[in-house]
């Protein structure tokens, strides 16, 4: 095959023997850069740039401190529309580049729009009426995703469009019920740490208003109007989910039970947490979400199935294009699964993804091609744009691009070694051996790629690497094919029989296995890992090399290597902060002078606060370490700590405290108002935690601080209004 970047002996330009600045022909390096280009236009990689203007305009919009005017995108882009048909050449196509990323910045801006809903402003206990949505069911507890009809106290224009509400296990509410309950209400939480994971965000674009827990029993009440249809559509795909969760737990018990029923609905409240910690460390928990796996299992089940089927019937198959009707007969499942498993964000972009590799079998093109990995990013980013900045999107369209580009690469070099095949072994016995071989070493090439091509969003959003995750997935991974995933697909058509249960204990044997492989892996020293340093420049290079290494396929690739070389250079330990604090004012974490943290609370502290705060500060305990605790002084009134350096630092939370503490303390925190004087003026109080939410702090030796804050009182966008003057 002609590589189309070969250009003299060397095939760079540079003339064998003669140094750099004598033998560099600059004629030569321009015609190997036109044979690149030509080449990447021959196999229409152009095209592939679309959606990363597309996601650059998402950024754009999601970096406003300002929310835009609605019509601002769609009036730039049809200027310049108007251009890019004008234009020709380079100037065409960085017109229409320019034109995708107005198109995304219009998509998200459109998207907000849609979606706006009121979210509460501060916490109250409230009574609420209104009709369950879904439902989780979880040990011992529920947690309930209501849509409101009334909440007391607060008027009908400012109900928000869902609450999530835990209740008690025993609360009975189902899907669909109209229920009374009263509540402790509060608005979304804030990102526990700057530039961390952002719940009030991601609750907005899905329409939740505010979170909390039931306070007494939940009363089932005949509903004063009729719920909305789409409601109880929901709610009835809800029943039938918890119903079929039940059962699959019944019939296998256990973590394996749970684990089961989580694979085949997407309920995984019975989880326990032991069992999730297990997965994560052993680089399996991708396999608990319903996403890219689940779906191209399912549906290659439903194709394969149907093909085999037909192709039984002769009549049928040499007349009928019974591929095409395979194809049909998989996106039909496919949409069913989703549909069924909640249709949650993740399955909805494997849904999309899978469906536009089938359509591509109808329209009788490759289905595995980088253009349908193109397409679906554009069709699941325009629907939502959110999800660009989420680690679900970000994770299986890497691997999904980076399994693709490894196989043009595998194919390209195959071609050009044509004498390279073998003739396959004789004997029954040899080919089995060698096609399980082959299958083995697929497994363990597909798993190397797509952990590499993860990592770094892995690292990014959980501070967190699992060195021994291909161990586990190489491992798991063919018990979840050939074991669990078709027992799965089995016993959900064999349910309405009655007669799935030997099926579901043959799914429990498989993930028994899944679990063994879990809990063998995550016993490793170091087999999960707190790194905070994926951060800044590091981050970027990697991305742009992964996103070069997908999107070219001539030896401008090679580009890919130089972002991987700055990525090292730019790699450096991040600069730790001496304390950390949450939006609350009442939990923290200070760092002492052997370097570890120190946990100051008030209370019981927030793990889930925790699980988040201590892999991003490199901390690899876990949230309920005794050793947190040592060195820091608690009574009713608040926590004191020493710093490095031994000045000291005081929590309060008691009004009657606040004014001695705040003597006595060289530094201090309150969820109170603290007077001016406090602590020499270095005190967080509650006014700065209202407008400015969790912060970070690092302490110079003069007795000054540098304060990094996860909230900026001037961004002003619809899930984080600007706060009053006053506040």
């Amino acid at each position: 095959m002609n590589d189309g970047g070969r250009v003299g002996s060397a095939g760079f330009g540079v003339r064998p023997g003669a140094g750099f600045r004598a033998g560099f022909d600059s004629a030569a390096w321009r015609a190997a850069l036109t044979a690149a280009l030509a080449r990447e236009s021959a196999h229409r990689t152009p095209f592939l740039w679309l959606p990363v203007a597309f996601g650059l305009g998402i950024l754009g919009y999601f970096a406003a401190a300002d929310e835009p005017r609605l019509w601002a995108g769609p009036a730039l882009a049809l200027v310049l529309f108007g251009f890019a048909r004008r234009a020709e050449g380079a100037a065409r196509a960085l017109l229409i580049a320019a034109l995708a990323a107005v198109l995304g910045f219009t998509a998200a801006a459109i998207r907000t729009a849609s979606v706006a809903a009121p979210m509460l402003e501060r916490e109250r206990i409230a009574e609420i009426r209104g009709f369950v949505e879904t439902v989780e069911p979880g040990a011992g507890r529920q947690r309930l995703t209501m849509r409101p009809a009334a909440i007391e106290g607060l008027e009908a224009a400012r109900l928000p469009h869902r609450l999530r509400i835990g209740a008690p296990g025993s609360a009975g509410a189902a899907a669909g019920d109209f229920v009374v309950l009263r509540a402790r209400l509060a608005p979304p939480a804030e990102p526990a740490l700057p530039g961390g994971y952002d719940v009030r965000r991601e609750f907005f674009f899905r329409g939740v208003g505010g979170v909390g827990f039931a306070i007494g029993p939940v009363r089932q009440e005949a509903p004063p109007m009729a719920a909305p249809w789409d409601l109880r559509l929901i709610a009835a795909i809800d029943r039938a989910r918890n119903a079929l969760t039940a059962r699959i737990a019944r019939a296998i018990g256990g973590e394996a039970g749970a684990l089961a029923a989580a694979l085949i609905t997407g309920k995984r409240g019975l989880i326990g947490s032991e069992t999730n910690e297990n997965l994560r460390a052993a680089g399996l928990y991708h396999i608990v979400s319903i996403s890219g796996l689940h779906m191209v299992l399912a549906a290659g089940l439903v194709f394969w199935s149907v093909r085999a089927g037909l192709a039984l019937v002769p009549g049928i198959a040499l007349r009928h294009p019974i591929k095409k009707y395979a194809a049909l007969a998989a996106m039909a499942g496919a949409s069913g699964y989703c549909l069924f498993s909640g249709a949650e964000v993740a399955t909805e972009r494997a849904l999309i993804m899978t469906l536009v590799m089938l359509g591509a079998i109808l329209a009788d093109r490759p289905a595995l091609a980088m253009r349908n990995v193109a397409i679906a990013a554009l069709i699941v980013l325009a629907r939502e744009p959110e999800s660009l900045t989420g680690p679900s999107f970000q994770m299986s369209f890497a691997a999904v691009a980076s399994l693709i580009a490894a196989n043009q690469i595998w194919r390209d070099w195959q071609a050009g070694r044509p004498g390279s095949a073998r003739a396959a072994p004789a004997g029954l016995l040899a080919g089995f051996a060698r096609r399980l071989g082959l299958g083995l070493l697929g497994i363990a090439a597909t798993t190397l790629v797509a952990t590499f091509a993860t990592a770094p969003f892995a690292a990014f959003h959980f501070s967190r690497i699992n060195p021994y995750g291909l161990i586990g997935n190489m491992l798991a991974l063919p018990l979840v094919s050939l074991v669990v995933m078709p027992a799965a697909m089995a016993g959900t058509l064999l349910v309405p029989f009655g007669l799935d249960r030997f099926v579901w204990q043959v799914m429990g044997i498989g993930i028994e296995g899944v679990l063994a492989v879990a809990e063998f892996v995550a016993a490793f020293e170091q087999a999960s890992l707190a790194w905070p340093g994926m951060r800044g420049g590091m981050f970027f290079w990697l991305v742009v090399g992964l996103v070069l290494f997908v999107a070219l396929r001539s030896r401008l690739r090679l580009a890919a290597l130089a972002c991987l070389a700055l990525a090292g250079v730019s790699a450096a330990p991040p600069a730790l902060p001496d304390l950390v604090v949450d939006a609350s004012g009442r939990l923290a974490l200070l760092r002492g002078a052997d370097g570890r943290y120190r946990l100051i609370a008030a209370g019981a502290p927030n793990r889930f606060i925790l699980q988040q705060w201590l892999p991003a500060l490199g901390d690899n305990r876990a949230p309920d370490d005794p050793t947190l605790r040592q060195g820091v002084a608690c009574d009713s009134a608040g926590c004191v700590g020493r710093l490095a350096d031994g000045r000291r630092l005081a929590l309060v939370t008691r009004p009657d405290a606040l004014r001695e503490d705040c003597r006595r303390a060289d530094f201090a925190i309150t969820p109170l108002a603290a007077p001016p004087d406090c602590a020499g003026g270095r005190v967080l109080d509650a006014a700065h935690f209202r407008r400015h939410g969790a912060t970070r702090a690092w302490f110079a030796p003069d007795g000054g601080w540098r304060l990094e804050r996860a909230r900026d009182p001037a961004i002003d966008r619809p899930w984080r209004p600007r706060p009053a003057p006053n506040q």
